[in-house]
C-alpha cells in the first residue's frame, strides 16, 4: 500500500518534521530501512541508527530531541511502537479476506456464510461457530467445541472436544488445545494407571496462542486462559492451570498442573513454574527462571530459585570473583601454615 507521509501522519494523529510529500510503500527495522520505508524509534539503544537510516520516515516520540541532523522525515507521536502496531494491523486488514468452503473437508455442524473452512479441515458435531471465523486447512475441531466471533485457527490447529474459544482469539499453526493433562496414579506393582481427564479448556476473548503451544484440558473443571493473554510458541500449559488477564509469556515456558498465575505478568522465555503454586499480579519474571513456590505482586525477579533482579546480578558478580577469592584463601592458608610451623 502506497501512502504519503502527510496521509500517514493524519492517520496516526502525528506531527510532521520534514518532507510531508514523500511516499511510503514499505515497513522496516530502523537499521535495515531503505528509501520508501517507514520505521520507528522506540528503544533508546537504537537512537544512533536514526542518523544513518535510509528510511523515508521515522515514527518518534513527541519529545525526541535529535543531537545531529536527521535526513529522514520525522513523524512525532505519543508512542511509536504502539502506533506502528496500529498501522500494521490497518495494513493487514486491507488484505483480501478468505471466505467460503474448500473441498475436501468434513463439516459435522453448520457454519455461517461468512466463514472460511480450508481443505482437509474437520469440524465435528454440535460445534458452535461464530461470525467471520477462519478455519485454515488441516484444522481439527472436535465435537461440542465453541468458537466465538472472528476466531482464526491457522493450519494444523487441533481443538479437542468440548473446549471453548472466545471472540477474536488467534491460534497459530500446530497448537493443540484440550489434549489430555498429564495425570497418572502410581500402582503397587510400579506401573501407572491413567486418570481420565474429563474437564475442558476455556480461552477467553482476545487470547493469542503461538505455534506448537499446548494447553491441556483439566482433570475436572477447566484450564482457563483469561482475556487478553498472549502466549508465544512452544509453551506448555498443564491441566487446571489458570492464567490471568493480559499476561504475556515468551517461548518455551512450562507451567505445571494447577498453578494459578495472576494478571499483567510478563514472563521471559524458558521460565518453569512448579505445580500447585500461586503467582500474583504485575510481575516481571526473567528468562530461564525457575519458580518452586508462591510469589506476590509487583516483583521483578530472575534466577532459580528467583531473587530480585538487582540481587541476582550482584550475586552473579560475586560468583565471577569466586576463583580469585579461592586463590586468596589458599594463599592465606599456606601463610598461616608456614607461620605455625615456624613457631
Amino acid at each position: 500500500m502506497r501512502i504519503s507521509v502527510e496521509q500517514l501522519a493524519a492517520l496516526v494523529h502525528g506531527t510532521i518534521e520534514g518532507d510531508a510529500t514523500a511516499y511510503i510503500d514499505n515497513y522496516s527495522k530502523i537499521e535495515e530501512a531503505t528509501e520508501g520505508c517507514l520505521t520507528f524509534l522506540a528503544n533508546p539503544k537504537y537512537t544512533h541508527y536514526i542518523y544513518s537510516t535510509q528510511a523515508t520516515a521515522v515514527l518518534v516520540r513527541k519529545d525526541f530531541k535529535p543531537e545531529q541532523e536527521v535526513k529522514a522525515t520525522l513523524i512525532r507521536v505519543d508512542d511509536p511502537y504502539e502506533t506502528l502496531a496500529h498501522l500494521l494491523n490497518f495494513v493487514s486488514q486491507q488484505l483480501p479476506s478468505k471466505q467460503g468452503i474448500e473441498q475436501p473437508c468434513h463439516l459435522g455442524s453448520e457454519v455461517p456464510e461468512d466463514a472460511y473452512v480450508g481443505a482437509f479441515a474437520y469440524v465435528g458435531k454440535n460445534v458452535t461457530v461464530g461470525k467471520n471465523v477462519k478455519i485454515y486447512p488441516q484444522v481439527y475441531v472436535g465435537d461440542n467445541v465453541t468458537l466465538g466471533d472472528d476466531v482464526i485457527l491457522y493450519p494444523g490447529v487441533k481443538i479437542y472436544h468440548g473446549c471453548k474459544i472466545g471472540n477474536r482469539c488467534i491460534i497459530q499453526a500446530g497448537a493443540v488445545i484440550g489434549g489430555d493433562g498429564f495425570g497418572f496414579a502410581p500402582k503397587e506393582d510400579g506401573t501407572y494407571e491413567k486418570i481420565a481427564q474429563v474437564g475442558i479448556v476455556i480461552l477467553e476473548d482476545d487470547v493469542e496462542v503461538g505455534a506448537n503451544t499446548t494447553i491441556d484440558r483439566a482433570t475436572m473443571g477447566a484450564t482457563i486462559v483469561k482475556k487478553g493473554v498472549k502466549l508465544d510458541n512452544l509453551i506448555q500449559v498443564a491441566h487446571n492451570v489458570e492464567i490471568g488477564e493480559n499476561t504475556v509469556m515468551a517461548a518455551q515456558v512450562g507451567i505445571a498442573g494447577s498453578t494459578k498465575i495472576g494478571k499483567h505478568n510478563m514472563v521471559g522465555g524458558q521460565v518453569g513454574f512448579s505445580g500447585h503454586i500461586t503467582i500474583g499480579d504485575n510481575n516481571g519474571i526473567g528468562a530461564q527462571s525457575g519458580l518452586p513456590k508462591n510469589i506476590g505482586d509487583n516483583q521483578q525477579i530472575l534466577g532459580s530459585p528467583p531473587v530480585n533482579v538487582k540481587d541476582f546480578y550482584r550475586n552473579h558478580l560475586y560468583i565471577q570473583r569466586l576463583p580469585d577469592m579461592l586463590r586468596d584463601i589458599n594463599a592465606l592458608k599456606k601463610a598461616v601454615d608456614k607461620l605455625s610451623k615456624e613457631q
